[in-house]
């Protein structure tokens, strides 16, 4: 059985819960470390109790840089009693440090995976400050076996020209995590009834000051025709105001946080639409994610809305789903929305349907592919000694044909 080492940047995130049940999933055993995100409790994970190596908080970048060298000092006695892994998972930039530091503890020849699924806006600046962020990715970097993204957008406009990481490239969606039904079927088109309004689903990790804004202006110019269901985590430190801004509002509703993935049948399944779309790092990040909430309303046939020129509009025009804005206004939303009947939703979903679940799911199956993967980096050292830049566009032009 593989033995990983899986460091969290982040307890209390479900994405990590999701990912630490996919590797035990796939016959792996899992040693959980990490920090803990403010006075956020961790996720619960069965099985697993998680090392915690301290405590961050969001938007201060100074602060995690002293939490995580804290943490490197003291990491000997917060391993004591871990049995040497055989494979690192570095989940962020701050755990890459953390690994390095771990591997020393172990024994040099461990393996290091290096999962990015977000390029934060610091690594992306011109100034002193970007450029020292970037040396330090690529030093901590410069020996890791494989390199875990979500989305081909980041590997064309990060890793290949900015990062200067030379590791092979493994495209991991966020695809929602489905390990029961093994003839998945995506749900009916549910059209509201003649007195009741259309309803889009803002869902997962509230951050966006823009998109809130922007669904608040435009939930009123519609005047109850349209509403917003809020559901997931707000980012208190981008949205100060949120929960006074949501008490205010006459066709938006918060309705908390929710379990992933044992929810989502259940949230998804009360709209019929979904905003997947970010402004919080606009054309950066922003542009070229491809987020949960995609995956997670196209598996419960909530029918996509994306803005024009980002990797999800690519995504959702190349399958020919969906509905992508021009512009991020009220008027191309009302638009929109003027011209959506009975007809063109339930074409819009059927749309979504004939993709198939399998489109949108992580399974059973490919959690034991995934494990087998990082089995094989663990124990086939001529992995690394291969050319970097074969094993990288092998392993690209492998992912995107499976796509």
């Amino acid at each position: 059985m593989l033995r990983i080492l899986y460091l969290a940047h982040d307890l209390s995130d479900p994405a990590i819960r999701r990912r630490v049940l996919a590797l035990q999933t796939g016959n792996a055993s899992v040693t959980l470390a990490g920090f803990r995100r403010g006075e956020q409790a961790a996720a619960a994970m069965n099985g697993v109790t998680a090392i915690e190596l301290g405590t961050t908080e969001d938007a201060r970048f100074l602060q995690r840089a002293g939490a995580v060298a804290r943490a490197c000092m003291n990491l000997g006695t917060s391993m004591r009693g871990v049995v040497r892994p055989d494979l690192v998972i570095a989940r962020n930039l701050e755990m890459l440090a953390v690994a390095r530091r771990a591997v020393a503890l172990f024994g040099d020849d461990i393996p290091v995976v290096y999962e990015c699924l977000d390029i934060h806006r610091l690594l992306l600046r011109n100034d002193i400050g970007g450029r020292a962020l970037r040396a330090a990715e690529r030093r901590l970097g410069s020996e890791v076996s494989l390199l875990i993204t979500s989305s081909p957008a980041y590997v064309e406009n990060y890793f290949q020209p900015l990062s200067g990481l030379d590791a092979p490239v493994m495209l991991l969606e966020n695809k929602v995590l489905e390990l029961d039904d093994e003839n998945p079927v995506v749900p009916a088109p549910r059209p509201p009834t003649e007195s009741q309004p259309w309803k889009i689903g803002w869902f997962g990790a509230l951050r966006c000051r823009k998109s809130l804004d922007l669904l608040s202006r435009f939930s009123r110019a519609m005047e109850g025709k349209v509403e917003i269901v809020v559901r997931g985590r707000p980012a208190y430190t981008e949205l100060k105001d949120f929960d006074s801004f949501m008490r205010g509002e006459p066709f938006m509703s918060f309705r908390g946080a929710y379990r992933n993935p044992e929810d989502l049948a259940e949230i998804y399944g009360e709209v019929q639409f979904c905003w997947a779309i970010d402004f919080f790092e606009e054309g950066q990040n922003s542009a070229w994610l491809l987020p949960n909430r995609m995956y997670e309303g196209c598996r419960y046939g909530a029918v996509p809305i994306a803005i024009a020129g980002t990797e999800t509009a690519r995504f959702i025009g190349g399958r020919d789903i969906g509905f992508v804005l021009q512009q991020a206004s009220v008027d191309a939303l009302v638009a929109l929305f003027s011209g959506i009947d009975h007809t063109r939703y339930v074409d819009a979903a059927t749309r979504i349907a004939d993709q198939g679940a399998k489109q949108w799911t992580f399974r059973r199956r490919d959690c034991i592919e995934l494990v087998n993967r990082l089995s094989a980096i663990a124990n086939a050292p001529e992995t690394a000694s291969r050319n970097p830049a074969q094993v990288a566009a092998a392993t690209m032009e492998m992912e995107l044909n499976d796509r």
